[in-house]
């Protein structure tokens, strides 16, 4: 990941393509695009839920720290599912990161994220106490 000051970039391709940063420093906070499970332009653990999360969750969390605050400063995670059934897979993923920090979290199921085989998309927001 690189960082420019007020923003944080992983290189990703969905990045360039649509306009975005991965994360952007915002005062105290670190607002952390949604990360799914792709590196190297490549989805990976197709059809695994949990390991698709943490890897999300990897993600964002690289980018939390390149802007300057760490896991404990997580205030917010919020986590979208194609699947129902993948609800619990993702919230044993992100209680098994964040289960001492206790950030807020929403879970929201939605129709289907940006390449089919994706299963969850993390969001996550840091906030400097």
């Amino acid at each position: 990941m690189e960082s420019t000051g007020l923003r944080v970039f992983s290189g990703g391709i969905w990045e360039e393509r649509y306009g975005y940063a991965r994360a952007v420093v915002a005062g105290e906070r670190v607002i952390v695009s949604g990360c799914t499970a792709t590196v190297d332009g490549e989805v990976r653990h197709v059809g695994d839920a949990y390991q698709q999360s943490l890897t999300a969750i990897d993600i964002a969390l690289e980018a939390v720290l390149m802007g300057g605050l760490t896991c404990e400063d997580v205030v917010m995670v919020r986590y979208y599912v194609v699947e129902q059934r993948h609800f619990d897979l993702v919230g044993r993923a992100i209680g098994e990161v964040f289960g001492k920090v206790r950030p807020a979290c929403t879970g929201v199921r939605v129709a289907g994220l940006v390449d089919p085989r994706m299963l969850v998309e993390i969001e996550i927001e840091a906030l400097r106490a």
